[in-house]
């Protein structure tokens, strides 16, 4: 199944619209601006900043009516990716250090707690196996996150992260 969102330049769905089942690394080329959207089917990543960077957030079916409030943006959406439904395993290896270095812990399943349940002082980089995650800044799947799909993250620093440190991960799975 794939998703469908629709973006409104305004609040409470109004202005002008533009409808994506795809990504889209720049909202401008579409709309002057984009303060609320609908989500009709899937799940999508939202960024506050052009080419899937900046702060990010994970929007599933439902209606945002003003995301700026609901999600804390500064800003209005200026990207966005859709998050492919993955039916398989799933499967990460996350890294203390930079460049895999340091204490590794590999997971397949939630974590609420990586700092407690891991005893791990941080995570700096990771090995997406299988699936797709999100990581958050905070335990519980609190705060800022950061959408991983398969592949090597080498460093959360050159992904714009420079001063935050990730507490928790989950799976993005079929209801997000």
């Amino acid at each position: 199944m794939h998703g469908k969102i629709i973006f409104y330049e305004d609040r409470n769905f109004q202005g002008r619209s533009y409808e994506t089942s795809t990504d889209c690394a720049d909202m401008a080329s579409h709309l002057s601006r984009c303060h609320s959207c609908k989500v009709e089917s899937g799940c999508f990543m939202v960024y506050d900043r052009p080419n899937y960077a900046g702060n990010q957030y994970l929007i599933k079916k439902g209606e945002y009516s003003d995301y700026q409030r609901m999600m804390g943006f500064g800003d209005c959406i200026r990207s966005c990716r859709m998050v492919p439904m993955h039916k398989g395993s799933f499967k990460i290896r996350i890294y203390e250090n930079e460049n895999f270095g340091g204490q590794m812990t590999e997971l397949l399943d939630d974590c609420d707690n990586i700092k407690e349940r891991h005893q791990m002082s941080d995570c700096q980089s990771c090995n997406v196996v299988d699936g797709h995650w999100l990581i958050y800044e905070e335990p519980q799947f609190k705060g800022r996150m950061m959408y991983l799909r398969p592949g090597e993250y080498r460093n959360f620093k050159d992904l714009g992260y420079d001063n935050l440190r990730f507490n928790s991960i989950r799976r993005i799975t079929d209801s997000c």
